[in-house]
Order: C-alpha cells, then structure tokens, then sequence
C-alpha cells in the first residue's frame, strides 16, 4: 500500500475533526498531516475536506476514504493480534468471547486464569454478534447452538447450558403460577423479539404457548432477566443465574430440550499456542468441578 500513509492521515482528520487532533494521534506533525493531506486531494482529483475555523469536515468523497481506511485499519489491527497469539508464551492478549448468559460463569474462570499468567491481559468480549476467529477476534470463541461449522475452526463439546422456566415474586402474586404445562397458555410471558428465534426453550415456548400471550419482547437476554424480575412475565433463565436469585421462582422442572449445547471454537492457526491451550484446559477443568459439585 504505497500511499498507506497518507490515508491512514485522512482518516485520523475525519476522525479527530482537526489538523493538531490528527496529528497528536499519529505521533507527527501538523505540517506532515497538511502535506499528506494536500498529496491525497491532488492524486485523487477531488476535496476530501472542507476547511473552516473549527477544523476539517470530510466531504461525501472524504467519508469514503475514512470508511475504508477505518476497515484495513482494522484488519491490520486483528492481524496484529493473530501474529501475536501465535507465542510459545502466556502472556499478551487472550481475547476470549461468549454469550451473555453465561458471562457469571466465565468471568471468575477468566480471572483465576489472569491471576495465574501476571504477564497475560484478558479482554472478555460478548456481542449478540459472532465474533470471526479467522480475523483475530478472538482467540477462544463459546458458542451455543449447533457446533459451528467454519472448515479452519478446531470445535470441542463444553457443557449444556441448563435453562429453566422462572416468575418473579411480583408476578406469582399477581396471577399465581401455573398448574401443569397445559395451564402455561393461560399466563403472560417475556421472551424474543424474534418470532423465528432458533433458541431451543423460545422454540419450545412457541410450539406450547400463542405468541400473543409474549406480552414483554427484546432481542437482548439481559433484558428478558430484568423483565422477569419485574414482573413483566415468566420467562427462561440459565438456572444457575435463576437459582441464585431470591425474587424468582422456578415454574416447573427444567425440560432438556432447552438447555442448548456449549462448544469451545478456536482457529486452527491458534489452536496449538501455548496460552489458548493453557486456557482451553483451565476452563474444561473449571467445568469438571462445576459438575462434580453439582451431582
């Protein structure tokens, strides 16, 4: 990339607004920012920049260049972070993502895991969105649902997830709790936006109650808990979250088919370093206790 230089510059003046913000971003001078800047506009023919007393506004043409700019910028930065993970060491970044649901369970793991590797820093992403391993990410990805099928991803059984159907002290004083599973229709629920959810216990909660009688809907998790509590109608909950929590009740026996599987996903090219292995096998050991202490 020949004129990489003077791109990433415009990107930091759409960015930063002025010639001074971009250039303490670069690490350069203001005149060196100017001069790249002055280069681009002649080579490419157009104004990336409207000059005014306040800084740099970029035009239409100088959104563009920021839009592409930002995503090698970001390519190179996931790069950077695979080159890095590829280390005989434990220590650097161990990026790490999950689901939300599970964030209780995986943080106290991350945590002895950090105390243990002083020279490691962990950064503990969780998204509704998958995180792409194959552009560094994430070094361990765990995923619910069907085992991920990405041809370079190394994919291994975790545990299930276990899910249980909960109401809130408000709501049972309010319409009592179900008699059976046929009595379910005959309550109010809070579940997913998403009438074509593909989570087993939403799944399973279309197939025995009306969606009309979802009366709270979202598409994020920590929302449905904290309609639960108030109230708002019974919903799912991983249990050991449900359980933990005075103000819920547990409706009725956790059904299998709503705890989906958990898999551990990493990238080939990362699978073998020393930290992900290190982590890898810290964490189903973490989950070898859990389950002894449980049974």
């Amino acid at each position: 990339m020949e004129h990489w230089d003077e791109v990433r510059t415009a990107y930091q003046v759409a960015r930063q607004g002025t010639v001074s913000g971009a250039a303490d971003a670069l690490g350069v001078h203001h005149a060196t920012v100017i001069r790249h800047i002055d280069a681009l506009e002649s080579r490419l023919g157009v104004k990336l920049f409207q000059r005014h007393a306040r800084g740099y506004t970029p035009t239409e043409s100088g959104q563009d260049l920021a839009r592409v700019a930002q995503a090698t910028e970001d390519q190179l930065s996931q790069l950077a972070g695979r080159i890095k993970g590829r280390g005989a060491d434990v220590s650097g970044d161990l990026m790490v993502t999950s689901i939300i649901e599970i964030s209780d369970f995986i943080v106290p793991i991350l945590a002895r895991f950090q105390e243990a590797h002083s020279d490691l820093t962990v950064r503990y992403l969780t998204d509704a969105r998958v995180f792409r391993l194959e552009y560094g990410e994430a070094h361990v990805a765990i995923r619910a649902g069907a085992a991920p099928e990405e041809p370079d991803n190394v994919v291994q059984p975790l545990m299930k997830l276990d899910i249980g159907l909960f109401a809130s002290q408000a709501y049972i004083k309010r319409h009592g709790l179900p008699k059976d599973e046929s009595d379910l229709a005959n309550h109010w629920f809070v579940g997913s936006d998403n009438v074509d959810s593909r989570a087993p216990f939403q799944m399973w909660l279309r197939r025995h109650v009306p969606y009309d009688r979802v009366v709270f809907r979202t598409t994020e998790t920590q929302s449905m808990l904290h309609a639960i509590r108030e109230g708002a109608g019974i919903g799912f909950v991983a249990r050991h979250r449900g359980k933990a929590d005075p103000s819920l009740t547990e409706v009725m026996p956790p059904v299998e088919e709503w705890s989906p599987q958990l898999w551990i996903v990493t990238h080939v090219d990362l699978h073998r370093t020393a930290k992900v292995q290190a982590f890898v096998s810290h964490l189903k050991e973490a989950v070898r206790v859990s389950e002894l202490a449980k049974s």
